[in-house]
């Protein structure tokens, strides 16, 4: 059985993960069928980037996703999307509005131009 789960990668006690798709059976960090995306926690909010596309088809084939995995789904709203491809709404834009979302939830507001022009303004 094929899981999307997490791959522990990075610096000891600075841990970042890959999003993979691997056999059931293989160790956390061992063999995987294929890279899926990255997920850093250590970033405020978290960095999520994940190949949709390459998601809806592991789902469809059958993969099931990890708990872990399953809360980053919810988080950026993977879910929501994955519904309208199934009741057959177009890849390219739901791929569109993927892109749009993870930049949307991967801004920084505390670093963000907009944040940065007001405090060069205000010093």
């Amino acid at each position: 059985m094929v899981r999307i789960r997490l791959r522990r990668v990075g610096a000891r006690k600075q841990p970042s993960y890959r999003i993979v798709a691997a056999d059931k059976e293989k160790k956390r960090d061992g063999r995987f069928l294929e890279i899926l995306g990255f997920y850093n926690p250590r970033t405020d909010p978290p960095t999520v980037t994940l190949k949709e596309d390459r998601v809806y088809d592991w789902l469809k084939k059958g993969a099931q996703p990890s708990d872990a995995v399953q809360k980053i789904f919810r988080m950026i709203g993977f879910y929501e999307r994955y519904e309208r491809f199934k009741q057959g709404e177009s890849v390219e834009t739901l791929l569109a509005e993927a892109a749009e979302a993870l930049a949307k939830f991967n801004t920084n507001p505390k670093t963000s131009e907009a944040a940065l022009k007001g405090a060069q303004k205000s010093a």
